[in-house]
């Protein structure tokens, strides 16, 4: 099989890494009904792609279609997950353990595309020496210990947005180099930290604009 260049080597765009589990979840579908290809105009239909962006992303994760064929599905669902990561096994802490918190906690399927969530965190010692899906919860004391000793560092954050910036600073003085921030607020962190912000509000938010364009047309 040809190597695969890591998404640094190629410097691909963020449109197109975001696009890209979209392709790799529709050949998972199209596998499951037996279809043993697919082209570039069957993914745009059924993602409402243009065509041409869905071979200009593809070329990124250097798969070969036959001509008039397409992508073989099988080949085109291992290079995609390779390609993201998902094949690999990534450790992750939650720090906040709340609603939404508890929520991500008992998702299973975040192990499926290579995140697994060993432990949590939070202010509230109540819960420390408690459990969630049977991952840990620990108070936000015990995080620099239990870093130093696994060495997780990816993070999840889903605190009060009012104590954003405070933990985010605490996770990064503790070792974590790439942080999930499901919260509203922007936090600021060194440049050699990696953040990806997931706000449900602003989604939320933008559902609701466009839902009232419609209605108000």
């Amino acid at each position: 099989m040809p190597e695969i260049k890591s998404i640094d080597e190629l410097k691909i765009p963020e449109p197109t890494l975001r696009r890209l589990p979209w392709y790799l979840a529709y050949a998972k579908l199209m596998m499951e009904k037996g279809e043993t290809y697919l082209s570039s105009t069957q993914i745009a239909n059924n993602i409402a792609v243009d065509v041409s962006i869905v071979a200009k992303d593809l070329s990124y994760v250097q798969i070969s279609g036959r001509t008039r064929v397409g992508y073989a599905t099988a080949e085109l669902i291992n290079v995609l997950e390779r390609f993201l990561g998902f094949t690999e096994s990534h450790k992750a802490f939650m720090f906040g353990v709340g609603n939404l918190g508890g929520a991500l906690m008992h998702d299973n399927g975040l192990e499926q595309f290579g995140l697994k969530i060993v432990a949590g965190f939070d202010v509230k010692y109540e819960l420390a020496g408690t459990s969630i899906n049977r991952i840990p919860i620990h108070h936000i004391e015990k995080f620099p210990e239990l870093q130093r000793q696994t060495g997780v560092i990816i993070g999840i954050l889903t605190v009060p947005v009012d104590k954003a910036q405070e933990v985010s600073e605490l996770m990064i003085q503790g070792g974590i180099r790439a942080i999930w921030n499901f919260t509203p607020f922007r936090i600021r962190v060194p440049e050699n930290v990696v953040v990806q912000n997931t706000s449900i509000y602003a989604h939320l938010a933008v559902m609701f604009n466009r839902l009232n364009a419609i209605i108000n047309k």
